[in-house]
């Protein structure tokens, strides 16, 4: 099934999306209907599937953001990719299925303390008739797995742990609750960001010689009840409670078997 879907590119026209090729690179079969069930269904699934991973920006490879190339490389490649490029996917499918979306700028809550990023993340406002979620898809080794209910200070459970959202002044503050301490995830505006302000955070994170996504090597993918992530040549494998299994790797040989159980192929990384 091939359904236009509403991604405006530099030349503001019409692209479509093959819903069934993603469908079957997540592993989705259930109804096609714009509700909360199949919302949920496919964050769960996307995730799982499609793993967050930055080598094109640490490769100094270009990042692209139309819908073609997004398709090419995610769906029919089966590559991963970071923040934009999983949401904006994310969303284009949604919009498919007649889901209202809006993308919304994020800050990073990582880095020492009092350090203020700019709002260069990428999450998605889903209103439904249940009220707004916020979802997203790419965001590491916490990237969340089920739509969040956009309510204030209550405690939402996903399957990958606890969150919630506080109010930070004029901002939107979402944390997670990581060995019982609530954490900092990422913190939003409401105000709704265009294609173009996505390129220009595109642009500077896949190019920046200050990127963390230009420095360090990042993937991550959900896989059951655990979270698989590799941060330069550290493998760890995180669980729902309890330390992280953490396993050192110093040769890109002995790192192979820890790429084939994120699903990322060596081959296509044009490693050797």
């Amino acid at each position: 099934m091939v359904v236009e879907a509403r991604f405006f590119n530099r030349r503001r026209d019409m692209v479509e999306i093959d819903l069934d090729s993603y469908f079957a690179r997540i592993g989705y079969s259930g109804p096609k209907t714009a509700g909360l069930e199949t919302l949920m269904a496919l964050h769960a699934l996307h995730p799982a599937a499609i793993t967050f991973e930055n080598i094109d920006p640490l490769m100094k490879r270009p990042v692209r953001l139309d819908l073609k190339s997004l398709a090419t490389k995610l769906v029919d490649d089966k590559r991963g990719g970071y923040c934009y490029e999983q949401n904006t996917l994310f969303a284009a499918v949604l919009r498919s299925l007649g889901f209202p979306v809006a993308t919304l700028a994020a800050r990073p809550q990582w880095g020492p303390p009092g350090f203020i990023r700019a709002r260069t993340h990428m999450v998605l406002r889903i209103d439904l008739p249940e009220g707004p979620y916020i979802c997203d898809v790419g965001y590491g080794r916490l990237t969340l797995t089920a739509p969040l209910r956009f309510n204030l200070d209550i405690e939402q459970t996903t399957p990958h742990g606890l969150y919630r959202f506080v109010q930070i002044g004029d901002e939107f503050q979402l944390q997670a609750k990581l060995n019982d301490r609530w954490s900092p995830v990422f913190q939003m505006a409401l105000q709704e960001q265009l294609p173009a302000d996505w390129e220009v955070a595109n642009w500077f994170n896949s190019t920046h010689p200050e990127s963390t996504f230009t420095q360090s090597l990042m993937v991550a993918r959900s896989v059951g009840e655990r979270r698989l992530g590799l941060f330069n040549s550290d493998y760890r494998i995180y669980f729902l409670m309890g330390e992280p299994s953490i396993t050192n790797c110093k040769r890109l040989n002995s790192l192979r078997p820890y790429y084939r159980m994120i699903s990322i192929s060596i081959c296509r990384m044009g490693a050797s």
